[in-house]
């Protein structure tokens, strides 16, 4: 960015004589380059809230850019990054909205849209970052500008190496490397980039080989380069070697950013804790601690008010951690990583976003259960338990506990502006998302990818100012801290045992919690455990792999009932689960209480014969109050697919039933459109869907297929649901790429997130005949008991116990599929027996009345008066 007098005297002389404001602007921006430090900036902050309430010509409005880009530059140069990045959108806006390309040349990529980027990256908004980023790319092709082209390309490059995609690093620094206009700073910037993805990728001859370029690469990258091989190959007195040599290059160089000198400090804590240096490790970390904050010599000194979203600073936390023997110190250092991660994760509006940063939290989380477990088993004391719970639930369906939040926020406070704005944009974030997968399937041109990313941005610049408003308006909106009292007294009236897992990389961590107490179990997860689950899951994969094999499925289902350690909990009636990681694809309802000979499916000792199986997300949901809605009816979605390979005959049977049971308003065939879902399915409390679904894959997300149409994850996001249940008669419902934490990105994911209260659905191909006759039993049950996890449950043992149905069919292949995320609904009466009832006291008046007046003409028979 060109910052001196020169610059502005240029925009002054180009618009000729200029008004007054504009002038200001323009001379208030000077008088800050000229004497940069905090009084300054203060004084242009304030000068700056005036001025955007006075500008109104295109002149002023391009002053006052000029003005927010060098102060956006200043503030990112004294750490404060949020005002940083909320200065550069507030000017991309500006200039975007008063369309000041017409007006002037002046380089918006090289003073916004590039430092934007980069912001977005250090503060871990990787999908803003990677919008902004191909944003400028585009422009910059577009109008031939090589420069930023290249300089968008090397941005680019640092994204994908930190979002791990070292594969597409290579191929796009070879790409690179092949332009003949490349100054040897950049040359040198794409093969060292090229160089560091190889050794990550353990391709370490190829690294060597692109490291021997002494006339690209200068002595220090070499160096570093020749560490981070020996390292990654596990040769510790080497690395160190070129480790120092490197290090003593760099004390000599000038103008080098606090946060590089920090992130190399911390390769120095990384090596010696390697080594055993501890000591030296420490002085290390205080070292990298300092460069960030240098008004703090040690880390015992630091205020948490020091701290701002800078994502290095995890990394120095967490080594800090890993340093310390005792440990409380140790969670005290991984409170401040988490701390600092709320503080990035506020500047954030995507879900993809937050969900894709979720990873490191969960293993941060998994080493403070590990401690804590440790100093249970010598102290024995019980309030750890609920500590390491706590960390356990801080990562479970953050997102969807978020929107959970605010949705019944709103439901509050229907009328208010704010939250309805907010609704409005996260419903347009999801729809253009939406869009911009479909574009980028369909392999759309890159304009018009650009302008729905360029639509993205808008919003998330918009989400963010919202939010600082709306969380001043409304405190609670920050996570709800529960206590242990509050979920074993719910358990007690419920007459059920909550069992919790944490799937780590390491161990299996399962709480147990009933009414007189929580305990910890750690499994470990070694090649054997993930063996017995991932086996007991393909099992599944098609209808003959259990018939083929009866014993074998006997002796996995038993054999994982013992391992996921439910012995414990068998004497409750009621069992929810909450399950993590691939134990999310588990039919626990199909799971063995004992060994068994027997071939016959029906005499099996299935938990589904002993206890209620409930599953949910989160401890948090469990503990929610259901915002219910008032109508009871159902909407139903039976496109059939009649004369298709892909017919569903036996839907139709499930459309009769309903339409017997309940009070129904169904769509079949043609009429089972994307269009009348949408249009219709706020207005029900029950939504049945009898069609087909698919889990995606890689690139495409999960999707539902209705008549001529199919709807995709991200839409199904934008919807607005105010429903009671959900239940998902299709494939695959429940499967979908699995997040650490957040869980499986499904079509019933979709349906929570939309504002399903609870949802029932499937975890695999399920076969057309024995879905139609389940969800036949489930709503005759639910017509009688308005509970949808008693009926459920019941519909599996109807199956079971039917005689019309073969042995071959009662595999829980068949029956097991359906799985109920919700509440423990309190079965009603009967609402045939209340209708027959009073049918019978009608009867009973009538007949009384008949009684009555037979008696009364019996005394008057002669005609006589009395």
């Amino acid at each position: 960015m060109v910052r001196n007098a020169y610059i502005i005297f240029f925009f002054l002389s180009s618009f000729g004589f200029a008004q007054n404001l504009e002038e200001d602007i323009y001379v208030a921006t000077e008088t800050f380059l000229n004497k940069t430090n905090n009084a300054s900036l203060k004084l242009l902050c304030e000068q700056e809230s005036t001025f955007k309430k006075q500008v109104k010509s295109k002149n002023e409005q391009l002053a006052l850019v000029f003005l927010q880009c060098h102060k956006g530059y200043y503030l990112e140069q004294y750490s404060q990054l949020k005002e940083a990045i909320s200065t550069f959108e507030n000017a991309l806006d500006r200039f975007k909205i008063n369309e000041l390309s017409k007006l002037s040349d002046f380089d918006i990529i090289e003073n916004c849209l590039k430092p934007l980027g980069n912001l977005y990256t250090k503060t871990g908004d990787y999908t803003n970052a990677v919008n902004t980023i191909k944003r400028y790319i585009h422009f910059a092709k577009k109008s031939k500008n090589l420069k930023h082209q290249i300089g968008g390309l090397i941005n680019l490059i640092t994204l994908y190496k930190t979002l791990g995609e070292h594969k597409t690093v290579i191929k796009l620094c070879d790409d690179a490397l092949k332009l003949k206009q490349l100054k040897p700073t950049q040359k040198e910037k794409f093969l060292n980039a090229k160089i560091f993805s190889l050794v990550i990728l353990e391709q370490f001859d190829n690294a060597k080989i692109a490291n021997n370029n002494p006339h690209i690469l200068s002595k220090f990258n070499i160096l570093n380069n020749s560490y981070l091989i020996e390292l990654q190959k596990g040769n510790y007195q080497e690395a160190q070697i070129a480790h120092n040599k490197a290090k003593k290059i760099l004390h000599a160089k000038n103008h080098l950013s606090s946060r590089y000198l920090a992130k190399f400090y911390l390769e120095e804590v990384q090596l010696n804790k390697l080594l055993n240096h501890l000591d030296d490790a420490k002085n290390s970390a205080n070292l990298a601690l300092k460069m960030l904050l240098p008004n703090i010599s040690s880390i015992d000194l630091l205020n948490k008010n020091n701290l701002y979203a800078e994502n290095t600073f995890i990394d120095i936390f967490d080594l800090y951690a890993t340093l310390q023997e005792d440990p409380k110190l140790a969670l005290n250092y991984y409170d401040l990583s988490f701390y600092v991660s709320r503080l990035l994760e506020n500047n954030w509006t995507s879900q993809e976003n937050k969900i894709s940063n979720q990873t490191a939290n969960r293993i941060r989380s998994e080493k403070c259960i590990d401690i804590i477990f440790n100093a249970y088993q010598n102290t024995k004391n019980d309030t750890l338990l609920f500590t390491a719970f706590k960390y356990a639930e801080l990562n479970k369906s953050g997102i969807l506990k978020e929107r959970f939040i605010k949705k019944t926020l709103l439901h509050k406070h229907p009328n208010d502006s704010l939250l309805l704005k907010e609704a409005n944009l996260l419903k347009e974030q999801e729809k253009i998302t939406n869009l911009l997968i479909n574009e980028q399937l369909g392999k759309s041109q890159a304009s018009i990818i650009t302008a729905l990313s360029s639509d993205l941005n808008t919003i998330s610049i918009k989400l963010k100012i919202l939010k600082e408003t709306i969380n001043k308006k409304y405190p609670e909106l920050e996570d709800r801290i529960f206590l242990v009292d509050e979920i074993q007294n719910k358990l007690l009236e419920e007459n059920a045992v909550l069992v919790e897992y944490f799937y780590g990389k390491k161990n299996i961590y399962q709480f147990i919690i009933n009414n007189e107490g929580m305990h910890l179990n750690k499994i470990n997860l070694d090649a054997s455990t993930k063996k017995h689950i991932t086996d007991f899951i393909h099992l599944f994969d098609a209808a003959s792999i259990i018939n083929n094999d009866i014993d074998k499925f006997t002796t996995a289902a038993f054999t994982l009932y013992n391992i996921l350690e439910l012995t414990k909990t068998a004497t409750f009636k009621n069992a929810i689960i909450i399950p993590d990681g691939i134990l999310n694809f588990i039919p626990f309802e199909a799971l063995l209480t004992s060994k068994t000979n027997t071939t016959n499916f029906s005499k099996m000792p299935f938990v589904v014969k002993k206890q209620h199986i409930v599953y949910n997300t989160s401890t948090a949901f469990y503990l929610k109050k259901e915002v219910k809605n008032k109508a009871n009816n159902l909407l139903g979605i039976f496109p059939v697919f009649e004369n298709t390979k892909n017919s569903l005959t036996y839907s139709i049977n499930e459309a009769n039933a309903i339409k017997e049971e309940m009070h129904s308003d169904l769509f079949l065939k043609e009429k089972a459109t994307k269009r009348a879902f949408i249009k219709n399915s706020s207005n029900y409390s029950i939504l049945h869907l009898s069609t087909h679904a698919n889990s995606g894959n890689i690139s495409t997300p999960a999707n539902i297929e209705f008549y001529g149409d199919t709807m995709f994850l991200n839409e199904l996001y934008s919807l607005n649901l105010n429903t009671d249940l959900v239940v998902l008669s299709a494939c695959e419902t429940g499967i979908g790429k699995l997040y650490k934490g957040e869980g499986a990105m499904s079509i019933a994911r979709g349906f929570q997130y939309a504002g399903a209260q609870n949802v029932l659905f499937s975890l695999w191909q399920i076969n057309d005949l024995s879905t139609s006759q389940i969800m036949q039993s489930f709503y005759k049950n639910y017509s009688d008991n308005q509970s949808a996890y008693i009926s459920n449950h019941q519909s599996k043992l109807d199956y079971l116990k039917n005689e019309a149905v073969s042995n071959i069919k009662k595999s829980p292949y068949y029956w097991s599929a359906f799985v109920y995320y919700g509440e423990l609904t309190k079965p009603t009466n009967s609402s045939k027996l209340i209708y027959a009832l009073i049918g019978l006291f009608i009867l009973l008046i009538i007949l009384l009345l008949l009684l009555k007046t037979k008696r009364a003409y019996g005394k008057n028979t002669t005609g006589i008066p009395s």
